[in-house]
């Protein structure tokens, strides 16, 4: 190995001499004694060894490595080295006596340098444990520091920098796994076990949620505690949600780019621990408290009838790619976790972050399936929803619905058995896989949220599509024993505008990402209802307000699993920001005080009731597709479409421009049988969906279909309690308001 004063890349561009930057690291040492252990499970795990003598067993898959040092740390950062020696099936493991709960700790692994193969071992970088149940300490406030890189970060020549080991030791600047006491068997704990076709799901971020809440003690705001007070739950509760989706809480790091420009990662998309809770959202403490805070919190929700889905990132790590960071897989075994391109110096990017990992080598699929079933077991969730979940269902390059991932999943006795739900895309050639998952899973339907969008900007060329998604998409799901609630609905997500900007801008405005308004998607299908941005027009106001009543009301109506974004029933705005991914700060967190407005209160009101009245009424939460077919000898179909004019549409119909759609869901054809094998018996409804910006005259269909009607739902009104009891004949001509949703039930 060269001097620093010897660095010198190799002429014609060849490669660099490796160097050391700095003093080498100490030499291991031999304080403390390592019993052999066991190499499962892996990760470090607090027990009783031989002679009754309490302590911790580390285990650490490390398949190329050449040998592994166990780091502890003393409260002042003081570190002791000690060699695993015991090897089992490329796993290195040691029983250490006298290591308590609270520990902290982290590996040096050492191995070839070598990264035109692929080799990126450095023991001068400390390293997380993948398995690490808790992490206490960050990566930096105002940058990554570049001891924290595996190559010399700042080398001249970025073009060959990945190749130039930087020796310098990273311990005092990166985070620290903490041993955790398992101490829980959650026999007190009731899952909710709702039902898919039953479910509602409410996407929240744990920070974002409570930070400005006043009914949330302050130091509780914006951590899983605070999420778990009762002020929080009575907001879930009162609008009727059956589940949470939490973005994500495995622990995350800040990307270099963010903190040199003052901001951080806020939705937490750049994973680095599949196993801990993040600290961040811990109020009572970061050396294994942020454990049993995160299971109170679960315990909380559950006990509100609420279930816990988590947004989890599998698909790539916080260590991006060859000129990203060294802080834990990486080092581990560079070419045993990620996805190499031929050119072993290069990732394979399926992500747009930088790596992907390889789910088709079994260590890695192991890894993944112990922190789902770990969050399962031990932490009492109930679901997940896999972010970029194409990339996950990869073989060696091609998206494969028979993949290793997949297959796995579908026979393991504790993951079949919870909520799954897949983004089903990636950014990789072929990644689009909406409707091509596998009957256990349903996902992100996106189709649905175009749609939607387009109708009620009046942009639709004909309605078919508009049919399809607010009857369950049977197009895309209606094969392998599939159900409509494989189709999880929705109109916005936390990528993208909120609800009140899609109506109030047409426009990204993310400047405040300090991008150049460059990120962000442009095609946001939106419509600001005659101006840019916030306005004193109250006749654009009102109009915006409708129309947020319209997407609200299709959304709950429809045929699938409905999901809200957090605030959305509130009228929150992001001032334009389409890509608030790093906005940790009013840009994103709820504000509560919108609630004192009476117009958004009649908006989450609005929302209560409608979704009160899917929970009432099974003919809106179907478990199976509609038939479209006659099943009595009246002529009554189970789901009919009509036009304006109160006629069946017709194949022409569906082709032709129209601004209205007419919805019958027969309450008499619900398919299935209750509990006690009884028919499924409901009332009937007909929803009049009309997107024109003049009002319409709507003929209300007669026999067979109803004899009298009676409106539920008038999105024309700002207040739903004016609506309903007013009745209506079968034949009448019904003036439809201009953008209006009317739903009516049917009168014997």
């Amino acid at each position: 190995m060269s001097s620093a004063a010897e660095q010198e890349t190799a002429p014609g561009g060849g490669r660099p001499a490796a160097v050391v930057n700095g003093a080498p690291p100490p030499a291991p040492s031999a304080a403390g004694p390592v019993w052999p252990g066991a190499p499962t499970p892996l990760g470090s795990r607090y027990r009783v060894g031989p002679d009754g003598v309490a302590g911790t067993n580390f285990a650490l898959w490390a398949g190329g490595a050449e040998a592994v040092e166990l780091c502890l740390f003393d409260p002042d950062g003081a570190e002791r080295r000690l060699p695993l020696t015991e090897l089992t099936h490329e796993i290195w493991h040691g029983f250490v006596p006298g290591v308590l709960p609270g520990q902290r700790y982290g590996y040096r692994v050492h191995g070839r340098w070598d990264p035109w193969t692929g080799g990126r071992w450095n023991p001068a970088k400390l390293l997380l444990d993948p398995y690490a149940r808790a992490v206490d300490g960050d990566y930096g406030t105002h940058g990554l520091p570049p001891e924290v890189y595996g190559h010399v970060r700042d080398w001249p020549q970025q073009h060959v920098a990945d190749t130039v080991r930087d020796d310098r030791d990273s311990a005092p600047y990166v985070p620290k796994g903490v041993v955790v006491h398992d101490d829980d068997d959650w026999a007190d704990d009731r899952r909710p076990k709702t039902p898919w076709a039953d479910s509602v799901i409410y996407e929240l971020h744990v920070r974002g949620f409570t930070k400005l809440h006043p009914g949330v003690p302050e130091e509780l705001r914006g951590t899983y505690a605070g999420l778990a007070h009762p002020a929080a739950i009575a907001h879930l509760t009162q609008l009727g949600v059956t589940a949470v989706e939490l973005l994500p809480v495995h622990q995350f790091a800040h990307e270099d780019h963010l903190l040199r420009r003052g901001l951080r990662n806020y939705w937490g998309y750049n994973s680095i621990g599949y196993f801990a809770p993040h600290a961040a959202y811990a109020a009572t403490g970061t050396a294994g408290q942020q454990v049993g805070e995160f299971k109170r919190m679960v315990r909380a929700l559950h006990a509100a009838g609420i279930e816990v889905i988590l947004d989890v990132v599998y698909n790539h790590t916080a260590e991006a790619g060859e000129l990203g960071p060294t802080l834990s897989l990486k080092g581990v075994d560079n070419r045993g976790y990620y996805r190499l391109q031929p050119d072993a110096r290069r990732y394979a990017d399926y992500t747009g972050c930088g790596n992907t990992l390889h789910v088709v080598q079994p260590h890695v699929l192991r890894l993944i399936t112990d922190s789902l079933r770990y969050w399962v077991t031990e932490m009492g969730v109930d679901g997940f929803r896999f972010d970029l979940a194409a990339a996950l269902a990869r073989s060696m390059h091609d998206v494969d619905m028979l993949s290793p991932f997949l297959a796995v999943i579908a026979q393991d006795p504790v993951l079949r058995r919870v909520k799954l739900i897949a983004e089903p895309w990636d950014v990789g050639s072929g990644g689009y896989q909406v409707g091509a998952f596998p009957p256990l899973w349903t996902e992100w339907n996106d189709r649905y949220r175009d749609a939607v969008r387009d109708f009620w900007r009046h942009a639709l060329p004909d309605v078919r599509e508009m049919g399809y998604r607010l009857s369950g998409s049977s197009d895309l799901y209606a094969w392998g024993g599939r159900r409509p609630y494989a189709s999880v609905n929705f109109v916005t997500a936390h990528d993208g505008f909120t609800l009140r900007d899609l109506v109030s801008y047409e426009r990204k405005h993310n400047e405040a990402n300090g991008e150049g308004n460059r990120d962000g998607s442009a095609d946001n299908r939106a419509w600001n209802c005659g101006a840019e941005g916030e306005t004193d027009d109250e006749r654009i106001r009102a109009l915006r307000r409708r129309q947020l009543r319209n997407l609200l009301t299709t959304l709950l109506l429809s045929t699938g699993v409905p999901m809200l974004v957090a605030g959305d029933e509130l009228g929150r705005t992001q001032g334009g920001n389409n890509n608030a991914y790093c906005q940790d700060n009013e840009i994103s967190w709820l504000d509560w005080g919108l609630l004192a407005d009476p117009g958004w209160r009649a908006l989450t009101d609005l929302t209560a009731r409608l979704i009160a009245l899917r929970h009432r009424h099974p003919v809106l939460r179907r478990r199976a597709f509609f038939s479209g077919r006659a099943h009595s000898a009246d002529g009554l179909r189970d789901l009919a479409w009509f036009t304006a004019r109160g006629t069946e549409m017709t194949e022409g119909d569906w082709y032709a421009p129209a601004a209205t759609l007419g919805m019958y869901l027969s309450g008499r054809d619900i398919p299935g049988r209750d509990e006690r094998g009884a028919p499924v018996l409901d009332d009937s409804f007909l929803a009049v969906l009309h997107a024109g910006e003049a009002p319409v005259r709507f003929v209300l269909p007669g026999a067979p279909w109803a004899e009298r009607y009676e409106v539920v739902v008038d999105t024309s009104r700002e207040e739903q309690s004016a609506a309903p009891g007013v009745r209506f004949a079968a034949w009448a001509e019904v003036t439809v308001p201009a953008r209006t949703v009317l739903l009516l039930r049917v009168l014997a």
